[in-house]
């Protein structure tokens, strides 16, 4: 309890046997300090205490005392605003769970507040692969014939931004093959390793899903495979639909045990994030809650894997050994890009916030990227903030995406960089459209691509 507030007898919880009331323990850690504040996307862009950190904890417990009804349009409004993006929970000095504690008061609400239809749509699809599969065949050929960058860049901003999201998931090549720096391959040996191939990464990533196995196994790293995964369930469990998540989880599971040997490489921040939470998500069934635990503990972001493995021949900003993308070239899907011997290639990093707060990765993805020949890291303001994806906030609270966005495209724009990365399918789309729809020529790609490419260049034999 705060020091200053009031003493009273706890009321009898008004949601009992409830996910929110099974998790309220958490909500005991909050003193009311106010250090989450800053740190939250919406509060910053809202100005509202109810839209913070701090005002939504309160919420949660005035709903578990009864003192506001779990059907009160107005809870509903807050807590769907929250972005999920746990930036509070790195600045809390007191451990407040605040992601599980939300997770929680979503699956509780579930209950008693319809979720809205494009949502329902999104989970339904994402939980079912015969529904997955052949939607993101669609988007893929939407995406290959052009009609996807047409259309954003032809239809008002609110409509075109989901066309912007999905030209911009189309690879593209950022460095060039005459770099005369070379990145140095690993000879010592390096832990077995299977990947998460993921539902969106493999729909449409699966260029960078091809670029985190070149990497791994150009870092040492025996690639094995692990059949029978699917969708981590990470959409599901931030929008309180844990049942589904559960069970797309055990699916995982069994996938991954399959392969008790090797670490769990996971190129998407979020998925990352969920996996690493297995245990937690089922640790009240007895059945799974050990095995769920035993897969988490080998789960390792792509970073993780890379950094410290990596090292160039030459300095890594050698002018030798650089390029830059040409604007024509970034607007091809597989294009390749002049080079330009005068400077390195400039590459902005903006943090995943699943990767930075949820699993407190923050030094391994510059490690890499600093490991690169002919990269000059340069630095992107408010990297640390969310960018307004998260999941699918951005198509169910497209307002408040667009405000938290706005300051994430200016200072992409300021930063400069010919490359801008992050770590996360989301965050890639979100700052790609974002770019697209600026009519600005830098791409974002994710770090792991610029690794493949580096080893791409080496010669062979």
């Amino acid at each position: 309890m705060h020091p200053t507030a009031p003493s009273r007898a706890p009321l009898p919880c008004a949601l009992p046997d409830s996910p929110l009331a099974n998790a309220a323990a958490g909500l005991d850690a909050c003193v009311h300090c106010g250090f989450c504040l800053p740190a939250c996307p919406t509060y910053v862009t809202l100005h509202d205490e109810n839209d913070s950190p701090r005002g939504r904890l309160l919420l949660m417990r005035r709903l578990l005392d009864g003192e506001i009804a779990p059907d009160d349009p107005d809870v509903g409004t807050h807590l769907d605003r929250c972005l999920g993006c746990r930036g509070c929970e790195t600045a809390c000095p007191s451990g407040v769970p605040y992601g599980a504690l939300l997770e929680a008061t979503r699956a509780t609400l579930r209950t008693h507040r319809p979720t809205p239809f494009i949502a329902r749509l999104v989970l339904a699809v994402f939980a079912r692969s015969w529904l997955l599969t052949p939607a993101l065949l669609a988007a893929r050929i939407v995406r290959g014939s052009g009609i996807a960058r047409w259309l954003a860049r032809t239809l008002p901003a609110r409509v075109a931004f989901p066309f912007a999201m999905l030209a911009s998931t189309a690879p593209v090549r950022v460095a060039s093959g005459s770099a005369s720096a070379r990145l140095r391959r690993a000879t010592q040996p390096a832990p077995t390793a299977t990947m998460l191939t993921g539902c969106v990464m493999q729909g449409l990533f699966a260029h960078v899903n091809d670029a985190t196995a070149t990497a791994l196994r150009g870092t040492g790293h025996t690639l094995v495979s692990a059949s029978g995964q699917g969708c981590c369930g990470a959409l599901h469990a931030h929008a309180g639909d844990l049942d589904t998540a559960r069970a797309l989880a055990k699916r995982n599971i069994v996938a991954f045990e399959r392969v008790p040997q090797a670490l769990i490489a996971v190129n998407s921040a979020g998925c990352g994030a969920m996996l690493k939470e297995y245990g937690h998500l089922l640790h009240d069934e007895p059945a799974w809650a050990e095995r769920a635990a035993a897969v988490s503990t080998r789960v390792r972001d792509i970073s993780e894997l890379l950094a410290g493995r990596l090292e160039a021949e030459a300095p890594a900003a050698s002018a030798s050994s650089t390029s830059s993308t040409a604007p024509e070239a970034r607007a091809s899907s597989a294009s390749s890009t002049t080079a330009h011997a005068a400077r390195p290639l400039r590459v902005a990093y903006d943090a995943p916030c699943h990767l930075l707060h949820a699993q407190r990765i923050s030094r391994e993805p510059l490690a890499v990227l600093q490991a690169l020949p002919g990269v000059e890291l340069v630095p992107l303001e408010d990297s640390e903030l969310c960018c307004g994806s998260a999941g699918i906030y951005n198509l169910v609270e497209p307002d408040t995406s667009d405000a938290v966005l706005a300051p994430k495209l200016q200072h992409m724009l300021n930063a400069r960089a010919d490359v801008i990365t992050t770590g996360n399918p989301g965050c890639l789309m979100q700052l790609g459209a974002a770019l697209l729809l600026a009519e600005s020529d830098t791409p974002a790609v994710h770090p792991v691509v610029l690794v493949a490419e580096a080893f791409e260049r080496q010669p062979r034999g």
